[in-house]
């Protein structure tokens, strides 16, 4: 992963950034190896959520490594740490070559599916049921606290404001902090 990104995150707003490479051939083992020591440096960057790596389909194929940061700044700040520049040069000697990046924030790292094999995608029952999860308390709450402000709107009004603000609440508070918590349900292959 290198420094060099096209970010389109809102300033307080969390980002995902994605990086996909290729390690060289017969070097595979040490590229997880430092990828995972990457990661785990990572952690002790205030503002960093998580972060996922995703091995190829099959051999040779590319490395997926996704990260989650609470903001931009957050990011910026790690991008900037000596250690990570550090990291990065050992990365480039098992490295076949520069990554490629993609960031993500708001509604768009929510929707954005990571490009990984058809085996390691949550089940959608599962996913069908974290959503419900995040939507029924979201719902109820704004229903029982909002709506009775919201009465005396026509019905085209008073719609667009409570689908606007359970959109909102879902997409920067609710599901990334639910799909963090239940990130070892939806996907118990990639927890390890």
């Amino acid at each position: 992963m290198e420094a060099t990104t096209s970010s389109t995150a809102i300033n307080s707003g969390q980002i995902t950034r994605i990086a996909r490479r290729r390690a060289q051939p017969g070097k595979e083992a040490q590229y997880e190896a430092l990828i995972r020591e990457l990661i785990e440096a990572m952690r002790k960057t205030p503002g960093f959520l998580g972060a996922d790596l995703v091995p190829p389909e099959q051999a040779g194929g590319f490395y997926e490594v996704t990260v989650h940061f609470r903001s931009e700044a957050d990011l910026q700040i790690w991008d900037a740490c000596p250690a990570r520049a550090r990291l990065h040069q050992r990365i480039r000697e098992v490295a076949d070559a520069e990554p490629e990046y993609r960031s993500l924030s708001g509604l768009e790292a929510w929707f954005a599916a990571a490009v990984v094999p058809a085996s390691m995608h949550p089940p959608r029952a599962r996913m069908a049921l974290v959503t419900w999860m995040g939507i029924f308390p979201t719902v109820s709450v704004f229903l029982w606290f909002v709506l009775p402000y919201l009465m005396g709107l026509p019905f085209l009004l008073r719609t667009a404001i409570f689908t606007a603000l359970i959109t909102v609440t879902m997409t920067w508070v609710v599901m990334p902090q639910l799909t963090r918590l239940m990130r070892g349900f939806l996907n118990p292959h990639a927890a390890k």
